[in-house]
């Protein structure tokens, strides 16, 4: 069967191999004639619909369409009906990327068609509401009911009912898109601000590295002047009004827990820190504009605070480390496409430097 080959085609499509925000979607349903004189001489049949829809916006899909209704005659002698629709039309939709209610999308469609029935062509219309409920964490693959009314227009014609057919389809539909992208890929640590509390006129040599306070970036710590007075860090640098770090922290998707493969950076905050006690730190923890704003709010306050704990876990004075969440209020890009949604996923550093006195030493 026709219909059976493109349901298994379409469940077992690739959705990488495709471009992004291009799906599939199949509706099989129960076709129930409303009106008469249809609702007389048919009985309760079957329906099969098929979408291609492009997205041009995370809430706006459109795309061309095609349909075939079966309705089995009520009376042994008479014929089965049979409708043929193609068209297209547009969806309104929940973003795919929602966070909350289990990533539930309700959506409200609507199609222009073009109908055939038996060697007349009428034109037509139909209407659906429905749910799509994302299985797997990918989710590129949606299921969920829906509600469809399908109307096609009778011309008038002499000696004929042209009263118009309508139509009433309860199914389940099938849609295999690109999917989302997790964003457990890149949680960076970055500078941000630089605060500079007091600055000293004078040009002592605190460590006595051979290099002036005033231009030494670690002025506790003996470096050498090849790293500005600072020790050898390999996934820090201190410059002189900012921490940079070489490499990024990762989060686990949708938690405040940090995966061990950023242990080791946090470990070189952590010595950058010991080696340099007059930094004082902030985290800032920041997110995206999807999902609910109080659920990026905790998120974001969450993993700002788990950096902190490691940082005084691992010996650093809680009085030298703060956090503070700012949910997606701070956006360094748009939230308009992924790739700047996922820049404004991040954790940030600002690096507060407190000089006590002209001639402070180690």
């Amino acid at each position: 069967m026709l219909v059976t080959s493109l349901t298994l085609g379409l469940l077992t499509w690739n959705a990488d191999a495709q471009a992004v925000d291009v799906s599939f979607k199949l509706e099989p349903g129960l076709a129930v004639p409303l009106s008469a004189p249809q609702s007389r001489i048919y009985d309760v049949g079957g329906s099969e619909s098929l979408k291609l829809l492009f997205g041009l916006t995370p809430y706006l899909d459109i795309g061309p369409a095609a349909s075939f209704t079966l309705l089995p005659a009520a009376a042994a002698q008479a014929e089965s009906g049979m409708v043929w629709g193609l068209g297209g039309g547009l969806r309104l939709k929940r973003p795919w990327d929602s966070q909350g209610f289990y990533g539930i999308s309700p959506w409200v469609d609507a199609d222009f068609l073009y109908m055939r029935t038996g060697d007349l062509n009428r034109p037509g219309f139909d209407a659906a509401v429905g749910l799509a409920v994302p299985v797997g964490a990918s989710r590129s693959l949606w299921i969920g009911p829906f509600v469809r009314y399908m109307q096609t227009v009778q011309p008038k014609r002499e000696g004929f009912d042209n009263r118009d057919a309508k139509i009433l389809i309860l199914g389940v539909s099938f849609e295999v898109g690109p999917g989302i992208r997790r964003d457990t890929e890149e949680r960076p640590i970055v500078t941000r601000e630089v605060i500079v509390t007091k600055e000293v006129p004078s040009c002592p040599d605190g460590d006595h590295d051979g290099l002036p306070d005033s231009v030494d970036h670690c002025p506790e710590v003996v470096g050498s002047i090849e790293d500005s007075g600072c020790p050898k860090y390999d996934k820090v640098v201190v410059e002189k009004d900012k921490l940079e770090l070489r490499e990024k922290v990762y989060f686990a998707f949708d938690q405040a827990k940090i995966e061990d493969r950023s242990f080791p950076v946090l470990d070189e905050v952590v010595k950058a820190l010991k080696d340099n006690k007059g930094f004082k730190v902030q985290v800032e923890g920041h997110t995206d504009s999807s999902g609910g704003e109080g659920h990026n709010q905790t998120l974001s306050e969450k993993r700002a605070a788990a950096v902190v704990e490691y940082i005084v876990a691992h010996g650093v004075p809680r009085d030298r480390v703060s956090s503070k969440g700012f949910s997606s209020s701070v956006p360094t890009d748009t939230n308009d496409t992924v790739n700047g949604r996922e820049n404004n996923r991040r954790v940030e550093f600002i690096v507060r430097f407190t000089i006590l006195n002209a001639g402070r030493t180690k």
